[in-house]
C-alpha cells in the first residue's frame, strides 16, 4: 500500500513538473516582451536584491527563455520618491512598480487600512490581513486601471530615536518622522509631534536635529545607516509598512496568457519571499543595530551599537487603545464611512478590534 501511495504521488509529482516546464516552453515562444519595472526604495535592501533581482528580473528571463526582458530599477535610479508609484502604472509609464500601500494610499484611502499602525503586533497576522484584503484593495485599484499582484512587508517599523527614551511616554513633545497617516496619528496619540519627510530625507534630519526619531523598519534603517545619527532603538513593531506590486492593467490583460500565467508563478513565489525575509529581517535587524554580532546575518553589523529599548509592561495595550480610538476612526474618516464597514467585515476578525462608528 505504502508502494503505491509512492508510485501515485512520484506520478502527480512528474505531472506538475511537465506541466509547469510545458508552460515554460509555451511561453518562451512569441515576441520578445521587454517590461519596465520600478520596485525598492534602494537598491541595497535585501528586498532587491536577494528577491527582485533574482526573482523578477532573472527569473523570468530564465522561465521564459529570454522572451522577457525586465528592465529593472530602485526608486533612486528613476528620481521616485514613492507617492506617485500609481500615477507612474496608471498612466503606463511603468509595467511594474512596488511601493508600501501606505505611501500610496493618498490615491487609494483603502489601501492604508491593511497595516494600520498599532493594528499588526505580529507578521504573521500583518499577512492574513493583507491576504484578505487583497481582493477589496482590487475592486478599488480597478477602477484606475491597475492591479495589485503581490504584497509582502518590511522588517518591523520601529523608532530611532537620537535622543534617550525608555517608554513610549518619552516621545512626548518629540518631533517623529512618520511613514504614513496611521502613524502620524498613533504618535500624535502617544504625545509626539509627526513629521512628514521622504525616505531619503530622515537621515540629513535625524543628523541635524530637525527631527527627533524615526519610525522605519529595523533592517531598513539598517541600511540607509540611521545608527549613525541616531542612539536608541525603540523594538516594538508599530506596524509592518505592507507593500505591493502593483501593475498596469490593460498591459496585464493584453499579455499573451502564457507569460501572463508566468509572471503569476513568479509573484507567488516573490510574495513567499518577500514575507519570510520580513520575519528574519526583523529580528537580524535589530541584532544588527544593537551589536549582537550572531545575530546580525543580512543587515550589517553596526560600529557603535545602538541602545535595544524594549517595550514596557502595559504597553502594547497603550498602543491597541490608541487604535481603537484614535488610528482607526482617523483612517474611516479619510477613506470614508465604506472603510468602516469593510474593516469589520473582513479586518476584525482576525484582530479582534471592532470599529464603532462616532467614536
Amino acid at each position: 500500500m505504502k508502494s503505491f501511495k509512492a508510485s501515485i504521488l512520484f506520478a502527480a509529482m512528474l505531472t506538475v513538473l511537465s506541466v509547469s516546464n510545458a508552460s515554460a516552453q509555451t511561453a518562451a515562444a512569441g515576441p520578445k516582451v521587454a517590461v519596465q519595472a520600478i520596485t525598492q526604495v534602494t537598491a541595497n535592501m535585501p528586498q532587491y536584491t536577494t528577491v527582485d533581482q533574482p526573482l523578477l528580473r532573472d527569473g523570468m528571463a530564465k522561465a521564459t527563455n529570454g522572451r522577457v526582458e525586465v528592465t529593472l530599477a530602485a526608486w533612486p535610479e528613476r528620481n521616485v520618491n514613492g507617492p506617485e508609484v500609481l500615477r507612474l502604472v496608471r498612466s503606463g509609464q511603468v509595467d511594474i512598480a512596488a511601493a508600501p500601500l501606505t505611501t500610496v494610499s493618498g490615491d487609494v484611502p483603502m489601501l492604508d487600512g491593511v497595516d494600520l499602525a498599532g493594528m499588526n503586533p505580529d507578521i504573521k497576522q500583518a499577512r492574513r490581513v493583507a491576504d484578505a484584503m487583497l481582493p477589496v484593495a482590487n475592486k478599488e485599484l480597478e477602477r484606475l486601471g491597475i492591479k495589485l499582484v503581490a504584497t509582502y512587508p518590511f522588517s518591523g517599523q520601529m523608532l530611532f530615536c537620537r535622543k534617550p527614551i525608555a517608554t513610549l511616554a518619552d516621545l512626548k513633545g518629540l518631533k517623529v518622522r512618520t511613514n504614513g497617516p496611521s502613524s502620524a496619528d498613533l504618535v500624535k496619540a502617544l504625545g509626539g509631534q509627526p513629521v512628514s519627510l521622504a525616505f531619503g530625507e530622515v537621515y540629513t534630519a535625524l543628523e541635524r536635529g530637525t527631527v527627533d526619531c524615526g519610525i522605519t523598519g529595523s533592517g531598513s534603517g539598517n541600511s540607509v545607516k540611521w545608527p549613525e545619527v541616531t542612539t536608541h532603538l525603540y523594538t516594538m513593531s508599530l506596524s509592518w509598512s505592507t507593500a505591493g506590486y502593483f501593475v498596469n492593467l490593460a498591459w496585464w490583460n493584453k499579455l499573451d496568457p502564457t507569460v501572463r500565467a508566468e509572471f503569476e508563478k513568479t509573484f507567488a513565489a516573490i510574495q513567499d519571499a518577500q514575507w519570510k525575509l520580513g520575519l528574519e529581517a526583523t529580528d537580524d535587524g535589530v541584532a544588527c543595530n544593537v551589536g549582537r554580532a550572531e545575530g546580525c546575518k543580512i543587515a550589517s553589523l553596526v560600529k557603535k551599537p545602538m541602545v535595544e529599548v524594549k517595550a514596557q509592561s502595559g504597553e502594547a495595550a497603550v498602543v491597541k487603545k490608541d487604535l481603537a480610538e484614535t488610528v482607526l476612526p482617523a483612517w474611516v474618516k479619510r477613506c470614508g464611512d465604506r472603510c468602516g464597514v469593510v474593516y469589520n467585515e473582513v479586518i476584525a476578525p482576525i484582530t479582534g478590534i471592532q470599529y464603532t462608528a462616532g467614536k
